[in-house]
């Protein structure tokens, strides 16, 4: 446990490094740590500022939702046929499309749709509100700014071609700052996609392309409907995951470590043995 004065001079030294511009990011963050040592903050307050140094540094690329991830809606689909997966998914806000999409014409707000329960002339067009769209490398800190001033809560991400590569929202961003406490399951930004742990599992980052999960696991996923094993898993549970959860298909028993309300971050992968071979033990 830290002394008086040494509670208070660690103060001093904070309070001094922080009025004056920050030469070195790492002697910043190494203070903060030591301070949290110190008992001067809780993790909590720490996790936070380091979420906002994060969020600096950090591109819409690297936290959004993958198209193939999107929860959308048709606007030729029937408000009756829609609705349930509006319920299901709890979203507060949906991309409404138009043949695929690469197309997304406006954002339909869940709370608009009481206008349809509550038997008035229910045209979904008239109820949607313009999209943002933005390219992947805006900054995250920008993006928070634009999206306080405007009030927007969601963005569509588009390429350096003009297609929709994705989605973000307030919530993701603001989850960089205030989210989870890294824990044993947390990957560093430079670690590998699939990393195989001693007892033989993997642990594989939602976001890894099919194509290099079946070259390192020696599977034969198909990559057709889903580019990114996170999309095939989602698939199979029919709905996004909690954290926890489990499924198996094609041979393989997949736990879910890290998910939030919009997207599946990274898994547990198990190869499972054949049957003829259990049988044979």
């Amino acid at each position: 446990m830290a002394t008086e004065s040494e509670k208070t001079s660690l103060l001093e030294r904070l309070s001094h490094f922080l009025l004056r511009e920050p030469e070195d990011r790492e002697q910043l963050v190494t203070l903060l740590h030591s301070a949290y040592e110190n008992n001067l903050m809780d993790a909590d307050s720490l996790a936070m500022i380091e979420g906002v140094l994060q969020v600096s540094e950090m591109q819409v690329r690297d936290i959004m939702i993958p198209r193939s991830q999107m929860d959308v809606i048709d606007i030729t689909t029937p408000p009756e046929a829609f609705i349930p997966h509006v319920i299901e998914t709890a979203h507060s806000r949906f991309p409404v499309i138009e043949d695929n999409k690469n197309d997304v014409i406006g954002i339909l707000l869940a709370k608009d749709l009481l206008r349809y329960y509550a038997g008035e002339d229910f045209e979904i067009r008239d109820m949607l509100r313009p999209a943002i769209f933005i390219p992947e490398s805006k900054r995250l800190n920008v993006l928070l700014k634009e999206f306080r001033s405007s009030r927007n809560h969601i963005a569509i991400v588009v390429d350096e071609y003009g297609g929709v590569a994705g989605m973000v929202t307030i919530e993701d961003v603001l989850e960089q700052i205030v989210g989870d406490i890294e824990d044993e399951y947390d990957y560093d930004e430079d670690e590998d996609n699939i990393i195989q742990n001693a007892d033989g599992q993997y642990r594989v980052k939602a976001l890894t392309e099919i194509a290099d999960f079946n070259e390192i696991l020696g599977t034969t996923l198909s990559d057709e409907e889903f580019s990114t094993i996170g999309g095939l898993v989602v698939s199979q549970f029919g709905r996004l995951p909690k954290r926890n959860e489990e499924v198996a298909f094609d041979g393989l028993q997949v736990k879910v470590l890290r998910a939030d309300s919009r997207r599946l971050h990274s898994m547990m992968v198990k190869k499972l043995k054949p049957i003829a071979e259990e049988s044979a033990e």
